[in-house]
């Protein structure tokens, strides 16, 4: 009877997320079914999910092939996002490895004085950063947002999580062998990162992709600017033209699910493992 009921709750929670899902899921759908209209077609009522006329041809060579540089924006987000998801991904994970594996004197005090930045929101740091990539020569180049974006706190702090949960035995067993601590870290550490370093790698490219502060502020030529820029620039030039600006914006999504698909089964592995040692 038990058994019963709870394949009934279980039905039930199943029918209600089914709808919520896709009650989040209409402004992409209606995103991407515009894309693929006429403009004169975007606002009929009530609204046609699938289109009877396509002009698809038409709006992607308006995206692809106008005056607007759509496909330089393109290449400058791939270029950022990629350099600075490899970074952040090394750079934390060395640093986890150390917060994680190593034993130093004051390391928890160092750790817990890392941990406490993130309570600074990044939006009051604006100004001293503004400054310094102005000292530095850097204003104006892609330079600076990889300089800036290269490091997290935060994914510093969820790789070391990870790593704790490994046994040290490994590192031991390698300590034995004459491994020094790099060899550990990157021949045996980081494989067993796998999952998490999938996650970081996910999460950090989709803000990066996204992110139209820093560019905004850091940027002044056109032809540096990234995606989100150059969306800005189209609700500039077509701003009545919902058809163009839909077809922008579902050109600038594909990387984002292209990663999301390619890493998503580790990124799920990542979370079962983690279910299990908890």
């Amino acid at each position: 009877m038990n058994f019963a009921k709870l394949d009934k709750l279980k039905l039930v929670n199943t029918i209600v997320l089914g709808m919520i899902s896709i009650f989040f899921l209409v402004p992409l759908i209606w995103m991407l079914s515009t894309s693929f209209k006429y403009e004169s077609d975007v606002l009929v009522y009530p609204i046609e999910w699938i289109p009877t006329s396509i002009n698809v041809v038409n709006n992607f060579k308006a995206v692809w092939m106008a005056d607007i540089p759509f496909y330089l924006f393109y290449y400058n987000s791939i270029k950022l996002a990629g350099i600075m998801t490899l970074f952040t991904i090394l750079i934390s994970s060395m640093a986890a490895f150390s917060f994680s594996m190593l034993h130093f004197k004051g390391k928890n005090l160092v750790f817990f004085l890392m941990i406490t930045l993130m309570i600074i929101p990044e939006q009051s740091t604006l100004v001293p950063r503004f400054i310094l990539i102005r000292w530095l020569g850097l204003y104006n180049t892609h330079e600076a947002l990889i300089l800036m974006g290269m490091f997290s706190i935060y994914f510093t702090f969820l790789i070391r999580q990870y790593m704790i949960s490994i046994e040290h035995d490994y590192m031991e067993a390698a300590k034995i062998d004459g491994a020094n601590y790099f060899t550990i870290y990157w021949k045996i550490i980081l494989p067993l990162c796998k999952p998490i370093l999938a996650t970081v790698g996910i999460i950090k490219f989709i803000w990066t992709w996204n992110d139209y502060q820093n560019p905004l502020i850091f940027l002044l030529d056109r032809k540096l600017y990234p995606i989100t820029m150059g969306i800005q620039l189209f609700q500039d030039d077509y701003a009545d033209n919902y058809a163009v600006i839909m077809m922008a914006s579902v050109s600038a999504i594909i990387p984002l699910v292209l990663v999301f698909i390619i890493l998503q089964k580790r990124v799920i592995n990542g979370i079962s493992l983690g279910g299990v040692k908890g």
